[in-house]
């Protein structure tokens, strides 16, 4: 039997939508953020030396990353859906995706989250106006430029296709939902980037979709 390891507004949510779209039979473990560093609890770390999320695990098989996870899952029960097929234009735009989700959409949105923090932070009060400044400095000069730079490339993308791997529905939209959210959840969508709007739409839409958030709890990233 699958166990999926779910903490709470976290990748593992993507891992929960999957199955429902393939219709497998899971079960899933739950941990909670702390709530006041709203990091992982250290029981994760009992399944994963990392102690992250999402983790899967399959009999003696524990597996993690979302974009390996995705992969695994599609090439042992897909049955030929939510992939194109092998060989084509569509299939190396597919990979592509799924690695792009990671690879380059993210790091600027867990800057953007991390900077944005930083003047919040406890520290002392001398110091505060020094962490605001650089913290201001570096999300004007790099990290928003960056969103904008990847936000207006995924727009244009989606201009080309439905959906990110092309007309059809995969799980490399499955693997984007994450940042698209994440862009979402931080007001970098509106009318400037109506393709992705249009995109999360279609995807939220999705039986298997609500399916997943009924299972996986409150998911945050989406209020």
């Amino acid at each position: 039997m699958l166990t999926v390891h779910h903490l709470n507004n976290s990748r593992s949510q993507r891992v929960l939508w999957l199955l429902e779209e393939l219709g497998l039979e899971y079960e899933i473990k739950r941990y909670e953020r702390d709530p006041k560093t709203a990091l992982a609890p250290p029981e994760l770390r009992a399944v994963h030396p990392l102690g992250k999320s999402p983790v899967v695990t399959d009999g003696t098989l524990t597996l993690a990353e979302s974009g390996a996870i995705i992969e695994f899952l599609v090439d042992r029960h897909g049955q030929g859906r939510l992939a194109p097929a092998p060989g084509t234009p569509e299939r190396l735009r597919y990979t592509y995706w799924l690695h792009y989700a990671e690879g380059s959409a993210m790091p600027p949105l867990l800057l953007s989250l991390v900077f944005s923090r930083m003047p919040k932070a406890p520290m002392p009060f001398f110091l505060r106006p020094i962490v605001r400044g650089v913290s201001d400095k570096v999300m004007k000069t790099f990290v928003r430029p960056q969103l904008r730079l990847h936000l207006d490339y995924m727009e244009g993308e989606l201009g080309k296709s439905t959906y990110f791997a092309g007309e059809s529905f995969s799980a490399a939209d499955i693997q984007m939902s994450f940042p698209v959210e994440a862009a979402g959840a931080r007001g970098a969508l509106g009318e400037k980037r109506p393709k992705l709007a249009a995109w999360l739409e279609r995807i939220h839409a999705r039986p298997a979709y609500q399916r997943a958030l009924e299972k996986g709890g409150p998911y945050e990233l989406l209020s």
